[in-house]
């Protein structure tokens, strides 16, 4: 079956919900911002239990990261993103529900086949092309470094 580009935009039209920028933005920034306010009381938390100041980022990160994965997990991280958009996709409760989804979704594959094979679907790019970034992005500063 073939479909004319004038008929795909229209079905492209109307499954998709048009974006209010400004209500986007707004949920965005307050999300993300209590993103940063929950990591901050753990990381206050940590620091009060005893933690030095080497060790609670890495608590902090963690933390947040076995949060996202619970909650998405018990399908609450979606719900939570439709709204917040960016505000949570962004931060590395983001990167921890790229992770977790597709191997919950394949886990009925097996282990290997389903989850080993596709844990990596949606992070495996970011995880590439942000080491190839670091490394040009580290060799242009070591570059203008020796150069200034």
């Amino acid at each position: 079956m073939f479909i004319k580009n004038e008929e795909y935009d229209l079905m492209v039209k109307k499954a998709s919900r048009n974006s209010k920028k400004a209500r986007d933005f707004f949920l965005a920034f307050l999300f993300g911002g209590l993103v940063c306010v929950i990591g901050e009381l753990f990381g206050r938390l940590y620091v009060y239990l005893g933690a030095d100041e080497n060790t609670r980022p890495i608590l902090v990160a963690l933390t947040l990261i076995t949060i996202a994965a619970l909650l998405t997990g018990i399908k609450l991280f979606q719900k939570i993103s439709k709204v917040a958009g960016a505000g949570v996709l962004v931060p590395i409760t983001g990167f921890s529900n790229a992770i977790v989804a597709p191997a919950i979704e394949f886990k009925s594959e097996g282990f290997i086949g389903g989850v080993g094979v596709k844990i990596f679907s949606i992070a495996g790019p970011v995880i590439m092309y942000g080491t190839i970034a670091s490394v040009i992005y580290g060799v242009i500063y070591y570059l203008m470094k020796a150069v200034f």
